[in-house]
């Protein structure tokens, strides 16, 4: 009997999960585990993981273990520290080899080495790129460290995106005398009528149905034709595409968009709006690469730089947080991220320039805030983006300062957004 233990991590899907359906080919006996986070507090007093962004995981992982249990399977979801649980687990079924996908990012990594620490065997895929290691044309090694630089080599090369592949047919059934309980989904917030992604509605559980289902309505509606248009408007549910919550938690994958992507440019024609979901896509894969590259250099106050580190307000932090600076733009965006648990990408990108550049506050700070509040976390981007507004990763300017007078007269012109979340 060869009995394995697939720990989903970021990748909370069936389909196209590399992982697990190597797992399956694997096992005779395969026990799905899933370790909720602890709850934790950063280092400037507030909870790291928020309410907004505790619900939509939990209806990701509701979902997976539906999934599961639908095919002769179920998701053991420990409470607790997940190295401690999952070698407890381990050792009480005598299993000694863990499988799940390769996170590069410090926590994550410290993880997977204490497992092995443990005595246990864990073979970590790397898969939530998308593109292959093999593909890409140049070693991490040699990544560039321009974005630009990247994308050029890449597009140069004509890299093909790793092929998507289905969910496995059958699921090892579980080890003798594992009985799993069925959990129960906590209440969410209330539903804020003006959220630009309504997690609470169905439509939006983080599972990978509702994925499924949103790639495909976008495309069918021909949203994909006037996304380089739109994707800067600040507060409406189709000015972006929306991936990024259903990616995040790995209900869906880069190169499942990609296929989609291609699809609808191949009956409809490629245009400037298509190719930037494509390109968008390469900004994700590439902060994910820096991390392989980097590691916890990223996560130094000084970032790649290793010069100077930043300085911190904490009263003009808090006063961020809340949505009180007096800032009319920069406020409606706190509000309304506070309230919904997510914020468009040019949003983010003026409240991070804003505390970063004109309160003169700590980005990791900034950046811990984002990771408790966005149903679309992601820790290779969140780290990435946050570093590069304040000059301390791969920017080539040296940091993002954006204007805010200039950015609400472009972006919010007739005040309807201030207003909104006034």
């Amino acid at each position: 009997m060869n009995t394995l233990i697939y720990w989903f991590r970021q990748d909370l899907r069936l389909a196209d999960n590399p992982a697990f359906s190597h797992a399956c080919e694997l096992a005779t006996t395969l026990l799905p585990v899933y370790c909720t986070p602890v709850a934790t507090t950063t280092p400037w007093a507030f909870e790291r993981i928020g309410a907004h962004r505790q619900y939509f995981e939990q209806t990701a992982v509701s979902a997976l273990a539906g999934q599961l249990s639908a095919r002769g399977s179920a998701l053991m979801q420990i409470e607790g520290e997940s190295v401690a649980g999952i070698v407890a687990l381990a050792h009480d079924l005598g299993i000694d080899t863990i499988i799940c996908e390769h996170i590069a990012a410090p926590e994550e990594d410290a993880q997977v080495q204490a497992l092995r620490a443990a005595g246990l065997t864990v073979e970590d895929h790397w898969q939530s790129t998308l593109f292959t290691l093999d593909e890409l044309p140049m070693a991490v090694e040699e990544l560039p460290d321009v974005f630009s630089s990247f994308r050029r080599l890449v597009e140069k090369a004509h890299a093909s995106p790793r092929t998507v592949i289905p969910a496995p047919t059958t699921i090892p059934a579980l080890p003798n005398g594992v009985s799993i309980d069925s959990t129960t989904l906590q209440p969410p917030a209330p539903l804020d009528s003006r959220s630009a992604f309504p997690y609470q509605n169905q439509a939006f559980h983080g599972g990978e149905h509702a994925a499924i289902e949103h790639l495909q309505q976008y495309f069918s509606r021909g949203l994909a034709n006037s996304y380089k248009a739109t994707r800067n408007t600040l507060s409406a549910v189709d000015d972006s595409t929306k991936f990024s919550p259903w990616l995040a938690r790995g209900s869906l994958s880069a190169p499942q968009i990609d296929q989609a992507l291609k699809a609808f440019e191949a009956e409809h024609g490629a245009n400037d709006s298509t190719y930037w979901i494509y390109f968008e896509l390469l900004w994700r894969d590439y902060f994910r690469l820096l991390h392989l590259k980097y590691g916890r250099l990223l996560y130094r106050a000084s970032g790649l730089k290793g010069s100077s580190e930043p300085g911190h307000n904490p009263q003009g932090f808090a006063r961020w947080c809340r949505g009180e600076t007096g800032e009319a733009l920069i406020d409606a965006g706190m509000r309304e991220l506070a309230a919904t648990g997510y914020l468009s990408n040019r949003m983010r990108q003026i409240v991070a320039s804003y505390l970063i550049f004109d309160l003169k506050g700590d980005w990791r700070a900034g950046a811990a805030w984002f990771e408790a509040q966005l149903v679309d976390y992601d820790v290779y981007s969140n780290q990435g983006n946050w570093l590069y507004i304040a000059g301390y990763g791969t920017d080539p300017r040296g940091g993002r300062r954006f204007n805010t007078a200039k950015q609400a007269a472009e972006h919010d012109t007739d005040g309807a957004y201030r207003t909104l979340w006034a």
